[in-house]
């Protein structure tokens, strides 16, 4: 019995920050809303670009941590934080404060998953049997392809991206190389539609947020999905040929 009642609070501490993290993205959904907007980016934009100017340094910190903050708790708005990146440093160094805070948002997540749910999620699937067992050897014969594919496509939920490879037993160096680079060009995108914002708010426009769908943009993206997905086609078709 002593042994059963430790094991319980460990348990509750282990998904603790998981818990935290769930508490405050319901919270934050229904709260935060009007506040990380484009109309709040437009209304404030000169006095963000003023305060820029009198402490770029600062500035730079303090908008890597709030984009952190929003990733780590996924909290509506990190689109509008990536065109802020965008508006305030241009695309570069934009691009690099957006990825950054990105990456660090979402390891977070990850591990607070991880240790929470995933170590002995991961356990009980390697010791399944059956459909459960061939998806988790599926993920683990070509883990580098499956999250470069999860970062790449733009239809996978950030979210969800962050939390399976938690799940599946992902290692944290392999989670946060696959992460910065496999996000990088749509943050570019991003970013890049941000650094014109000054334009779109003189001509009292909105901001294109669908241009990554656009064919100029998608199909090099979609390049890079074949590229992610080739060892995994070539994997098949040795099986199939042995």
């Amino acid at each position: 019995m002593p042994d059963a009642q430790s094991r319980s609070p460990n348990k509750f501490l282990k998904r603790l920050p998981l818990i935290a993290i769930l508490l405050v993205a319901i919270i934050g959904a229904f709260t935060l809303r009007d506040y990380l907007s484009f109309e709040a980016l437009r209304d404030n934009r000169e006095a963000l670009t003023g305060f820029r100017d009198a402490n770029y340094p600062l500035t730079v910190v303090l908008f890597i941590g709030v984009y952190i903050v929003l990733v780590a708790f996924s909290l509506p708005g990190a689109t509008i934080a990536t065109l802020t990146g965008g508006f305030l440093f241009s695309t570069f160094p934009g691009a690099l404060f957006n990825v950054v805070g990105a990456t660090t948002g979402a390891t977070l997540i990850f591990l607070a998953a991880k240790w929470g749910l995933g170590e002995r999620l991961a356990a009980k699937m390697e010791a399944s049997d059956g459909a459960i067992k061939q998806i988790k050897d599926g993920i683990d014969e070509n883990q580098w392809s499956v999250l470069f594919l999860m970062r790449l496509v733009p239809a996978v939920p950030f979210f969800v991206a962050n939390l399976i490879p938690a799940m599946v037993g992902v290692s944290l160096s392999r989670f946060i190389i696959t992460t910065f680079l496999g996000i990088i060009p749509g943050g570019v995108v991003y970013t890049s539609v941000g650094a014109g914002l000054g334009e779109v708010f003189e001509r009292g426009e909105t901001p294109n947020l669908g241009i990554i769908f656009e064919p100029q943009i998608l199909l090099p993206i979609l390049g890079l999905c074949a590229l992610a997905a080739l060892p995994i086609v070539l994997k098949l078709l040795r099986k199939k040929g042995a």
